[in-house]
């Protein structure tokens, strides 16, 4: 067992290239690891990551407002609390669940046969920039009842604002790059917040236009920072753990055999990617007081970045954690999609992710349709994997051929 380096970091090119081979390491030698250069602490440990995300009073989203709002052009679900974040959780979760979900389900199937379309007589497509990323923007923006053809310069905009919440140590002008982004977001929603408003229909704007919280509507750039909250949230599980799920499921062929001959079996191995690679790996908060991890004094006021990789593979929270296990008895993967999951890639208690139950519609509806239609799956000639982000993790590309469709 090799030990944590004096001078080890997070923020190194070594910890970007291979996270997963540290993690071991920090829980058992650092599990409470100090960053100098960005003055926050990171924590390891499934129990102290799951501490960190359900003390509310203890540890705040309170660095949201430097972290987040200046790019959401407002506040974000994540830092309300009481009756307000109660009010306003629930008009987005009716947005993403019961009879909406239904509706949505059917257009994120349209959407994925459609993008899907032009590569199955080729045989041949990378799950990641030909399908995911554009999969994820085309469903979200039907959702939220924006124009599709506009989906290119959305998601430019939308990744300036990415780069901001995700990027650890910017620079002044990639943040000023990034606000800008998010400016021009903001001045392309406006309108349509106005036309929502005179005239509503049956989308996510509409519903955020027209819902009151203690009798008061909200303002225009309350409804932009939900927008961009669901914006960004909803648009990384498509491209980053649909990659991961057929990743994973290559690499484990009898696994892959078994998922396609029962599709129940489907659930448990999204369920299973999101444990093993999370797409989320870093999640903050702000500690209120002094707080104490394993001996070490984090102290009031400080930044703690909760590290969902590396809980999600504690070997007191699951067995043999590095193994990739569709089957595992520890995962639960009924409750995989809710506050009471296992696993930490949704973060846990009252700042859950509120797209969880549509995120696992968007990844079950793409992947049964996927799985019949790539038989014989497996990585192109050539094909170099690589993974990227530290925030937010996942395949640069993944270029897999496939038996062609006439």
């Amino acid at each position: 067992m090799s030990v944590v380096p004096t001078d080890f970091s997070v923020l190194s090119e070594d910890f970007a290239a291979a996270p997963y081979r540290y993690f071991a390491q920090l829980r058992e030698q650092a599990p409470v690891h100090y960053e100098p250069a960005i003055d926050s602490y990171f924590v390891s440990r499934h129990e102290d990551v799951k501490r960190v995300l359900t003390d509310h009073e203890l540890f705040t989203t309170e660095t949201l407002q430097v972290r987040a709002e200046p790019v959401m052009r407002g506040p974000v679900l994540a830092q309300m609390t009481g009756a307000e974040h109660t009010a306003k959780r629930r008009i987005v979760v009716r947005a993403f669940t019961g009879s909406a979900l239904q509706d949505q389900i059917r257009v994120i199937h349209a959407n994925a046969a459609e993008l899907m379309a032009p590569f199955l007589p080729l045989g041949r497509v990378d799950l990641v920039n030909d399908f995911g990323k554009p999969f994820g923007m085309h469903v979200t923006l039907d959702v939220l009842g924006l124009d599709r053809k506009d989906w290119q310069q959305l998601a430019a905009w939308h990744n300036g604002v990415v780069e901001f919440v995700t990027g650890l140590n910017l620079t002044p002008e990639r943040r000023r790059h990034c606000i800008d982004r998010a400016e021009r977001l903001e001045a392309y929603l406006l309108p349509v917040i106005e036309q929502r408003r005179r005239n509503p229909g049956d989308d996510l704007i509409s519903q955020l236009c027209t819902a009151e919280f203690d009798g008061v509507a909200m303002s225009d750039r309350e409804v932009t920072a939900l927008i961009i909250n669901v914006l960004v949230a909803s648009t990384e599980p498509a491209d980053k753990t649909l990659a991961l799920l057929f990743k994973h499921l290559i690499d484990h062929p009898e696994q892959m055999a078994q998922v396609r001959r029962d599709p129940d079996l489907l659930g448990a191995a999204i369920a299973e990617t999101l444990r093993y690679t999370p797409p989320v790996q870093l999640i903050p908060r702000q500690a209120e007081k002094d707080a104490v991890f394993a001996g070490t004094t984090v102290p009031a006021g400080a930044t703690v970045f909760c590290m969902i990789g590396a809980a999600n593979r504690d070997p007191d929270a699951f067995t043999a954690p590095d193994t990739f296990d569709i089957h595992r008895p520890d995962l639960g993967s009924a409750r995989s999609f809710t506050a009471a999951a296992q696993h930490l890639a949704f973060g846990t208690g009252l700042h859950q992710c509120v797209g969880a139950a549509f995120a696992r519609a968007e990844l079950e509806t793409a992947a049964e349709m996927l799985l019949p239609l790539l038989d014989q799956v497996r990585y192109s000639p050539g094909f170099r994997y690589q993974e990227a982000g530290l925030y937010t993790r996942g395949p640069v590309a993944l270029s897999l051929d496939f038996t062609p469709v006439r």
